[in-house]
């Protein structure tokens, strides 16, 4: 099993960077004690594969001596288990600037002691954390979507990072309401409608006679090809400016036919394009 240990000055960016390896499979625990790790990967272990990377967060918050940290991982190498250390710092002025943001306290400040303080009693306390960190992330200068794109470098390889945004195709009717977690919408009622033939009207979009009855169509096919063509252009965008999920909204009138149609043909080309996408029809059973 491989664990990586996630630590550095509070108000570093330990925080978003967890976020982003949750969005990559792994089994976060913050603030997890460090005498604590050795249990936890023979629980790990013994779930038989269930977790196979996780990353523990262990910082001053936990306490100030770091050997024990030190100890525990030790005795993951008994265990037959991997891991590196990922540490986050950034400057003096960045972590008051953050805190105050917040308004949350420095963990290390006490009563009549400065920020300033504080933080140089932590930046001694990690030192040796520091020494023994096999990569350590400055986030002084760096956005939120800059700190995930070097996360995303570092530890996924090019296929993953490409497919490391999850796209949802949505199908819906408008008679019932726009979904409002649709980042991007189209309205297909434009096409013609299945539902005005009797044959058909019972059906769904999901079946074979809908799909040719909707395919076949001039204005169709003309549709997807603008449509294949933003799509790919937007995906590869979205991804660069750090985006994770990515809800496509397609609309027709009862969500029953034509979205439904269209649905599905897009998350097919997403899909052979190298994405990952998955269809979510919503109005489909709603009559």
């Amino acid at each position: 099993m491989e664990f990586l240990i996630v630590s550095g000055m509070s108000g570093a960016g330990k925080s978003r960077a967890v976020a982003v390896f949750e969005d990559l499979g792994y089994y976060c625990v913050d603030n997890m004690p460090a005498e604590l790790i050795p249990m936890f990967a023979e629980m790990c272990i013994a779930a038989k594969g269930r977790f196979e990377r996780a990353v523990l967060v262990v910082d001053t918050r936990g306490g100030v001596d770091f050997n024990r940290l030190f100890s525990a991982l030790e005795e993951l190498k008994g265990l037959d288990c991997t891991h590196r250390i990922l540490f986050f710092e950034a400057s003096a002025e960045t972590i008051i600037s953050r805190q105050r943001e917040t308004r949350r306290k420095h963990p290390l400040q006490k009563e009549g002691m400065s920020m300033q303080q504080a933080i140089q009693q932590e930046i001694g306390i990690l030192s040796g954390v520091r020494a023994r960190a096999d990569y350590i992330i400055n986030t002084t200068s760096m956005s939120t979507s800059g700190l995930r794109q070097h996360l995303l470098d570092l530890f996924v390889g090019m296929e993953e990072h490409d497919r490391s945004m999850a796209i949802s195709v949505m199908s819906f009717g408008f008679k019932y309401g726009a979904p409002p977690e649709a980042d991007v919408m189209f309205d297909v009622r434009f096409l013609p409608n299945p539902f005005y033939l009797l044959e058909l009207r019972p059906k769904t979009g999901l079946e074979p006679e809908v799909r040719e009855y909707v395919l076949q169509n001039e204005d169709t096919q003309e549709f997807l090809g603008h449509l294949y063509s933003m799509i790919d252009y937007l995906v590869p965008q979205y991804i660069e400016e750090g985006k994770t999920t990515l809800v496509i909204g397609i609309g027709c009138t009862g969500g029953k036919h034509r979205s439904v149609v269209l649905s599905e043909e897009l998350c097919r080309h997403i899909n052979e394009n190298g994405f990952r996408s998955t269809t979510l029809h919503r109005d489909i059973g709603r009559e």
